[in-house]
């Protein structure tokens, strides 16, 4: 049975009264062509550069355009939200710029470099709470608080206020483009409040452009609820993309979602952790997981966007650098130049020399090495990670183990396992 949805759709007038609310408030990013990407696809690729907001993200202009809207009576308790980065610093800013006190729920793994970020942004004018371990758990005690004290919850994008100040990135992007027309938008999707804005704009001024929403892997709620025609929510989701990672999409961003986007596309992780390196490496641009999506769907495209203009909206920079290393690692796992296997190794002296002599190539590296040796046993076993010169060196590598009986087992394709013990 077919989902009812709410006919709400963003005007054009209202978007341009958001962008007339946030002029001073928020920075008009620049809409960028870059030479690696434009080269490589044969396109020109632009970067609409919301990294390079003052809360280093986009959602200082919903936030903003939601929080400025309030009445005395709706403000009169404070407001509450609940988020674990970018929504969080968008809301405390624009509490300190209207002088509006507010309450931050935040889960308590939460990085405390992402903590200082909200307190300097909101000051005095915001109060953070540490609650829970999962972003559900922040969320719930948020609402608890908003029932409890009656105060007024600021959703980060179920919200047609939210929604319509997320939308002044495509009134920007359409009035800096220089070329037309635009044929190509790819858009990072988490709660939807980005893309059901933006690709409003682009159906009233731009209808011909192709808007594609982009998910992580693992995390597809918009593309499993627009295959289901409702809005469904996930029963898990991997996290690592922390800022589009959510369960379930808004009810709002669904139906406009549904109706605007050409095509929903999802990019494994590893990808995303790869475009990361690369625009750090070639371009010096430093962007966040979420940041990185729209940029990394494009080799899905190369073949439909050669020639064409195309616009890739670069979401945020909030990237904690704690997690390079494992932003390296998933990298060289998805690019197959690292592996992780369980070794057996003969309970006899010299069988650690036999491995690295016998059946490691000259250009192989061990990376990772977890082992305990026991007693009475035959075998015993080790975790080995080795990071390879090419993805081709993998079968033959396999191959010498299994013929010297070192093989146990491999663990890049089994993610339970791999959790486990890597």
């Amino acid at each position: 049975m077919e989902e009812t949805t709410t006919t709400y759709k963003p005007t054009l007038k209202a978007v341009e009264a958001a962008a007339e609310k946030l002029r001073g408030i928020a920075h008009v990013t620049p809409l960028i062509k870059n030479l690696q990407y434009s080269k490589l696809f044969d396109a020109n690729i632009y970067f609409k550069r919301e990294d390079l907001q003052v809360v280093r993200s986009y959602k200082i202009r919903g936030a903003y355009n939601k929080i400025s809207s309030l009445s005395p009576t709706q403000t009169k308790n404070e407001i509450v939200c609940a988020s674990a980065g970018n929504h969080a610093q968008g809301v405390a800013i624009s509490c300190k710029l209207l002088k509006i006190k507010g309450t931050i729920f935040m889960p308590s793994p939460t990085p405390n470099q992402k903590i200082e970020q909200v307190k300097m942004f909101g000051e005095d004018y915001i109060t953070v709470v540490l609650v829970g371990d999962t972003f559900d758990d922040a969320n719930h005690a948020a609402m608890e608080e908003c029932q409890r004290l009656n105060k007024t919850f600021i959703h980060p994008f179920n919200d047609e206020k939210v929604i319509e100040g997320q939308a002044t990135v495509g009134l920007e992007i359409i009035d800096q483009a220089k070329v037309h027309p635009i044929h190509y938008v790819f858009v990072p999707i988490g709660g939807g409040g980005l893309s059901s804005g933006l690709s409003s704009v682009f159906k009233i001024l731009s209808p011909q452009t192709k808007i594609i929403g982009v998910e992580p892997k693992g995390a597809p709620s918009m593309l499993t609820s627009i295959k289901n025609n409702k809005n469904t929510e996930l029963e898990a989701i991997e996290s690592f993309v922390d800022g589009a990672a959510v369960k379930r999409v808004g009810d709002l961003n669904f139906a406009i979602c549904k109706e605007n986007l050409s095509e929903v596309v999802t990019v494994d992780e590893g990808k995303i952790c790869q475009t990361i390196l690369d625009l750090y490496n070639k371009d010096a641009i430093v962007v966040e997981p979420a940041g990185a999506l729209s940029i990394s769907a494009l080799e899905q495209y190369a073949d439909e966007i050669k020639g064409k203009n195309v616009v890739c909206v670069v979401s945020g920079s909030n990237n904690d650098i704690t997690r390079m290393a494992e932003i390296k690692e998933r990298a060289l796992i998805y690019a197959q130049l690292k592996h992780y296997f369980i070794i057996k190794f003969p309970q006899r002296a010299g069988a650690l020399r036999d491995f690295v002599v016998d059946i490691l190539g000259p250009t192989d590296d061990i990376t990772h090495f977890e082992y305990t040796k026991k007693v009475n046993r035959e075998n015993d076993v080790a975790v080995v990670g080795l990071q390879l010169k090419s993805p081709e060196d993998l079968e033959p590598l396999i191959s010498k183990m299994k013929r010297h009986n070192f093989f146990g087992d491999y663990l890049n394709d089994k993610p339970d396992l791999f959790q486990f013990l890597v």
